[in-house]
């Protein structure tokens, strides 16, 4: 079946789903996606990676600051859709937009809904030690992730797994499921079905304050944080002013030091926590390079002993 869609996203996460929407021939008659920004040395404004694969399928972008101008809203209705389908805008979309297509609009959400609601559920469910995670396929409404659900398919985390890694078997997920289900819905093969009241978490937006290593955490939640935070906003530490990536680290076990929070206590950087050893496999001075924990001690001393 062959629908009228308009695609509304903004990062890498989103394009699997528009290769997957144009490999299947829907008539995708716009994409929607955020404004151009500066980025790089230079700052020179730069397209999204969604307005970038738009471009090579000659489909109309827009690039509007907000749907809540009447004007947008008018553009988008004149387009006279079956649907559209939105994978990390970036923008709320206000009722006269959810309104527009003829069967509305599907998101395609990084979680098992109603857990992780919000913008930053890949990086929250790993944090927070989860086992499994997933993709929500769901009709939106004006909350915040809390339309009824059309389908979800799981994932299970292993315990090494980064954000890295996740963001992108999630996206490929989603794209595997979004055409299949788009089309059992336009069929009337399937149904929304409402969101359960009950297991309802949040993932708000990441900051950069919360990659500030605390040793008085666990060895366990901290690294999860290092898994869940790179490569943004990315997990430091502080040394005499200087402010140290961690770009990998490790949990230890069996060592019988009992030494104070923060105490790097052998040659390898492992560093004492409120429970548990941590060791530093992979860190990145300002302005430097990412390096092993030999190469890093090799040009930035940090001895046995010295308390961070």
């Amino acid at each position: 079946m062959k629908l009228r869609v308009a695609f509304l996203g903004t990062p890498d996460f989103a394009i699997p789903s528009l290769r997957a929407l144009h490999d299947a021939g829907h008539d995708i008659v716009a994409v929607y996606t955020q404004p151009p920004r500066p980025k790089g040395r230079g700052h020179h404004p730069q397209k999204s990676p969604v307005h970038l694969l738009a471009d090579t399928y000659e489909i109309p972008v827009f690039t509007p600051q907000t749907l809540r101008d009447s004007m947008e809203q008018q553009r988008f209705a004149e387009l006279q859709l079956d649907v559209a389908v939105v994978v990390a805008y970036g923008l709320l979309l206000p009722a006269a937009i959810l309104a527009a297509p003829r069967l509305g609009c599907i998101n395609v959400h990084a979680s098992l809904l109603p857990r992780w609601r919000g913008a930053a559920p890949i990086q929250r469910a790993i944090m927070d030690g989860d086992k499994e995670t997933g993709v929500t396929i769901m009709l939106m409404d004006e909350g915040l992730d809390t339309g009824p659900m059309l389908a979800q398919h799981a994932l299970m985390l292993t315990s090494a797994m980064t954000a890295t890694q996740l963001y992108m078997q999630l996206a490929d997920l989603g794209a595997e499921w979004i055409c299949p289900t788009l089309e059992d819905f336009a069929a009337r093969r399937c149904q929304p079905v409402p969101q359960p009241s009950e297991g309802v978490t949040l993932a708000p937006k990441l900051s950069h304050e919360e990659g500030h290593l605390d040793w008085q955490q666990s060895a366990v939640t901290l690294e999860r944080a290092v898994r869940a935070l790179n490569p943004w906003p990315g997990t430091w530490m502080e040394h005499q002013g200087t402010r140290i990536k961690v770009r990998e680290a490790a949990c230890v076990l069996g060592i019988p030091a009992d030494a104070p929070v923060g105490t790097i206590i052998d040659d390898q950087l492992t560093i004492a926590c409120g429970t548990g050893y941590l060791r530093l496999t992979k860190l990145q001075r300002p302005g430097g390079q990412a390096l092993s924990n030999k190469d890093f001690l090799n040009g930035y001393p940090l001895p046995k002993g010295t308390r961070l």
